[in-house]
């Protein structure tokens, strides 16, 4: 999977699997060495997908649960501010295995019903496998190359709640704390976001975390955001989720549509922004943030501005 996306990025974006000026960052759970032992590197797989496609070089490999698809982003937003890049793939990869379909069964988080995000009646997650890749490159890059510019990525953020292994900090404080240094460092305000991929994994804890969250951003932004998700239609794929909404939220903004969130009948209490059924958006939205919030405290704000394309 990871060597076949990788395959279809590089096409898409017309760049050569063998270009050496190309950073390759992927990030992943590695939930597959839960299931038996394995010798040598956990990045292994990793170095074998881009040494299949031709790559000369190892990839950078993030591993921060389900934030990882997220990390990759901004590490290749770091490497192209600070000139050490200047065109970089990056995305998630992850699989449902054995080891994590009973992990979750475990902690309690898997729903037997369906993934109902914000929705009273929401009970837990339902586990996806998937990939996703996106070029991030210099906008001189860009031009040069004559590329097609989807979207721009004008800031990145992130935090950690230390609270616990799993648990998310019911307060949102360093949620919060995340989005708005994304905000300031994008130099952009709450009024400014039209649409919010939430992380949205219809946990009983993450919702509500979640929800708390957008009232304090966008309490005196009224109307707000429309808020969507992907994981009712898609599952919840762990390391790659970042990545995928990243993709979700890029078209969102390219097509002016948000996908609506399955399942959702009776919104949570409180919820004072728009939450998405489907269908456009205003045509003077131009901005969207991808949020991720993974296990070990992990959060990753992600702010896209819509392209020319």
């Amino acid at each position: 999977m990871a060597e076949r996306t990788l395959r279809s990025v590089f096409a898409h974006a017309a760049l050569a699997t063998d270009d050496p000026r190309v950073s390759v960052i992927v990030g992943t759970s590695y939930a597959a060495h839960l299931d038996a032992f394995r010798d040598g590197p956990l990045d292994t797989w990793a170095v074998r997908a881009t040494r299949r496609v031709g790559h000369p070089n190892p990839p950078v490999c993030a591993v921060t649960a389900c934030s990882a698809g997220s990390d990759t982003l901004m590490i290749a937003d770091a490497l192209l501010r600070a000139g050490r890049s200047e065109i970089c793939v990056v995305g998630g990869v992850d699989v449902v295995t054995e080891a994590k379909r009973l992990a979750h069964s475990a902690l309690g988080t898997m729903s037997r019903t369906g993934l109902r995000a914000f929705d009273t009646s929401h009970d837990g997650m339902v586990l996806g496998e998937g990939a996703a890749f996106l070029v991030v490159e210099t906008p001189a890059s860009a031009e040069a190359r004559g590329a097609t510019v989807h979207a721009r990525l004008l800031g990145t953020a992130s935090s950690n709640d230390a609270v616990g292994l799993t648990m998310p900090d019911p307060t949102g404080d360093s949620v919060v704390s995340a989005v708005q240094h994304c905000l300031r460092l994008s130099g952009t305000t709450p009024r400014d976001i039209g649409i919010f991929c939430a992380h949205g994994t219809g946990t009983v804890l993450n919702d509500e975390a979640e929800a708390a969250v957008f009232t304090r951003l966008f309490d005196g932004a009224a109307p707000g955001p429309t808020v969507f998700g992907t994981k009712g239609a898609l599952g919840h794929s762990l390391g790659a989720t970042g990545a995928i909404e990243a993709v979700a939220t890029v078209q969102a903004l390219r097509h002016r549509v948000t996908p609506p969130l399955p399942g959702l009948r009776s919104p949570l209490p409180g919820l004072r922004i728009p939450l998405s059924t489907g269908g456009a958006i205003g045509a003077g939205v131009t901005a969207g943030i991808s949020l991720t919030l993974g296990f070990g405290g992990f959060n990753t704000c992600l702010l896209f501005e819509r392209g020319a394309a």
